[in-house]
């Protein structure tokens, strides 16, 4: 299976692996009514197997659209990639009022929270071991790697960021959502004033 390149299926091991020395915020986002783009924005990083080998995904999106705002694949778990979608967000779509991570090591970083404090955003963590606290980018992952992800086999990194490249415009532009009564992100977020007003 090895040489053929074959593999099974399955959840790999957890990639948010806590720093003992950063700092952990509370989840801000309990019982909150998220209605607006720009209100809240969440990150996260997956597991993305290509022919040989893999390699990292990291995405900021849009909580009440599920618009997916900027991304960035690597081949090493460092917080640099996940930094560089950031700061391509804010170029583009402005801030967002609180900011959703878990607590992997590259958002707990004094890099990436140093980031969004400057900025005044409010830093919002899951608690550990709750996925659900960060359900859209959970349902997310799920649809690039079964719509995407897992009917190739990319050769090379390059070849992965062409392929999702498309995917992400195609599920900005053109996936309708049940959760947004049948919208696509890109209707929901530019259809509140505050996103078109940043964008």
């Amino acid at each position: 299976m090895l040489k053929m390149g074959i593999e099974a299926l399955y959840r790999k091991p957890r990639l948010s692996k806590a720093h003992p020395g950063h700092k952990v915020y509370p989840y801000l986002l309990g019982g909150l009514e998220i209605t607006r783009g720009n209100q809240v924005w969440a990150t996260d990083i997956t597991y993305i197997p290509m022919a040989k080998g893999f390699c990292y995904l990291v995405a900021i999106m849009d909580w009440s659209s599920r618009r997916v705002l900027a991304w960035r694949l690597s081949n090493t778990m460092d917080v640099s990639f996940c930094l560089e979608a950031l700061e391509e967000a804010f170029a583009v779509y402005g801030t967002p009022e609180i900011f959703n991570t878990d607590q992997g090591s590259q958002f707990t970083s004094d890099e990436f929270t140093e980031a969004l404090v400057s900025r005044g955003i409010r830093i919002s963590m899951d608690g550990k071991g709750r996925w659900v606290d960060n359900v859209f980018v959970e349902r997310l992952w799920k649809s690039v790697k079964y719509e995407e992800v897992y009917l190739k086999a990319y050769d090379s990194l390059g070849e992965a960021r062409a392929e999702l490249k498309a995917y992400f415009d195609f599920y900005n532009y053109r996936r309708k959502h049940q959760g947004l009564d049948g919208r696509t992100p890109d209707e929901v977020y530019f259809g509140t004033s505050q996103s078109r007003a940043a964008a």
